[in-house]
């Protein structure tokens, strides 16, 4: 939403695919290549698109949910947006535990027995999600689901290696193809 204005569900797929799709070649945090990447900084940076893509992962956060996590780095601006829209509190997770300070791998909250839900960019295989997923169970929280804005894997939503983990996409890499 942007000035009053509504994207529906296909409309937002398509303005996303239009600023963030790239043609190249790039590898991918899995190591996999590909011709074609969603430079999620694009969508996340532009308010017009970030604030209704916000609302749509609100709508995917299981009811149970006491902290939204953000997953270091393209989760903290969608966790911060999705916190806003809804208000529940945020958390920042980081890659590993920094090694001054607070010495934490989860900041901002305390996990520790409470229910949450992890907020992810781009998805492919989850290998962010799991190691996310060893940290927080590591501050002993209890991990609902993870709502990501793009599900780019092959198939069904899952976490190599978690697939009891539900994964919850606002769009999926043929949502973002078929849209332009």
């Amino acid at each position: 939403m942007t000035d009053g204005v509504i994207y529906t569900k296909g409309e937002l797929a398509r303005c996303i695919a239009e600023v963030a799709s790239l043609q190249g070649e790039f590898t991918l945090r899995s190591g996999q290549i590909s011709n074609r990447y969603f430079d999620k900084y694009r969508f996340e940076g532009t308010p017009s698109l970030l604030k209704p893509l916000a609302r749509a992962m609100a709508e995917l956060i299981p009811a149970e949910t006491e902290i939204l996590a953000g997953l270091e780095l393209g989760g903290i601006p969608l966790v911060t947006a999705i916190s806003l829209e809804i208000g529940l509190p945020a958390a920042f997770v980081r890659k590993e535990a920094k090694t001054y300070g607070t010495c934490r791998a989860i900041e901002g909250q305390n996990v520790s027995g409470r229910r949450v839900t992890f907020i992810e960019d781009v998805i492919t295989t989850g290998g962010a999600v799991k190691d996310a997923y060893h940290l927080a169970l590591g501050e002993h929280a209890h991990i609902l689901a993870v709502v990501c804005a793009i599900w780019r894997g092959d198939g069904a939503p899952t976490i190599q290696g978690l697939p009891e983990l539900s994964v919850l996409p606002v769009f999926t890499k043929a949502d973002l193809e078929n849209a332009r």
